[in-house]
């Protein structure tokens, strides 16, 4: 049986049984009349689209309007702080990406707010694997992560990576590429990994770690190739490349997924209806569209495995960012 409707079912039933809670009650969920939607980005970027297409689908389903506000800063910390302090009524969520709550816990010294006891995970909506790509500094020969890496080797080149930043995602991967393939790797940050991939595509730098949606433009344009991507499957945007599981190197099989997140004080019925309103959103035939041209693949999670994502990935990062010798940042 589905672990969310277990939970839903036992904590009715302790509502029911204390006379908190009517049977009337529970057909009858309380919709806000502006639901508040945080996002720690600037407009236009991908999480906000992925925020601004949700919440189109969401005014009028469970709330009479749902607005984004954009709430840029600190690499998008400052607004899980907000989130802390709102309301636990149902009327505001943050939309943010996994590294802010997995990843930023062992990349900075002091965080003002604990992913385990100050937000609840709703459900996930989205989700991007990682490419490496290389540009014209590479031999158009090289067609392959395989070949890259002989490459490198044969012609004692260190290879300068792009990234999104000095502790992003892409940066930690690139760093478990290097490991893992056993050669060198000069890690180069960039303000994104849009600007990593172009960089590459300039030959700024040999290749760039970036999401799948930074690389797929100028992949299609033929100023990059893109000779592998992480998680378990092959991308569907870059099919002709295999995972780096594939060539060996299981370790990288990190994505980014963007999550929904409430208030830690919210009732769990609140969360759980908000889950069910923000899959069922997700599902769509004009969202998978959109997130399509965005290089993201649907991902609609229950809280119950968007918590367990949270937990594993925190512990796998913990121990790469300290062996990296990464020093946290404050």
């Amino acid at each position: 049986m589905n672990a969310d409707l277990i939970d839903r079912r036992r904590f009715t039933q302790a509502l029911l049984a204390a006379g908190l809670m009517t049977p009337f009650a529970l057909h009858a969920q309380v919709r806000p009349d502006i639901l508040r939607v945080l996002c720690g980005y600037p407009a236009g970027g991908a999480l906000d689209i992925v925020g601004r297409k949700l919440a189109e689908k969401l005014t009028g389903r469970s709330a009479s309007i749902a607005v984004v506000e954009n709430k840029p800063g600190a690499a998008g910390r400052l607004v899980v702080d907000e989130l802390r302090k709102s309301a636990a009524d149902g009327s505001v969520v943050l939309v943010a990406p996994a590294s802010v709550m997995t990843l930023y816990p062992h990349v900075y010294r002091q965080l003002s707010y604990d992913v385990f006891a100050d937000v609840v995970p709703v459900c996930s909506v989205a989700a991007t694997a990682f490419a490496l790509a290389v540009g014209p500094k590479v031999p158009m020969s090289v067609t392959s992560a395989e070949a890259f890496l002989q490459w490198c080797k044969a012609e004692h080149v260190a290879a300068r990576c792009g990234n999104a930043g000095a502790g992003s995602l892409p940066h930690f991967m690139g760093m478990l590429l290097a490991r893992e393939a056993r050669f060198e790797l000069a890690h180069i940050p960039y303000r994104g990994g849009s600007a990593a991939m172009q960089a590459a595509a300039a030959g700024e730098v040999e290749c760039a770690i970036a999401t799948e949606g930074s690389a797929r433009a100028l992949s299609q344009a033929g100023k990059l190739r893109v000779l592998a991507t992480s998680g378990t499957e092959r991308s569907a945007f870059f099919s002709q490349a295999s995972t780096f599981k594939q060539v060996g190197w299981p370790a990288l099989t990190q994505r980014e997924w963007f999550g929904v997140f409430m208030p830690a004080r919210v009732p769990q019925a609140t969360a759980l209806a908000a889950a069910d309103a923000w899959r069922a959103a997700s599902q769509d035939a004009d969202v998978k569209e959109t997130w399509d041209r965005l290089g993201l693949s649907v991902e609609a999670t229950t809280p119950t495995q968007l918590q367990a994502s949270l937990r594993s990935e925190h512990d796998f990062w913990a121990p790469i960012v300290k062996a990296s010798g990464f020093t946290p940042e404050t």
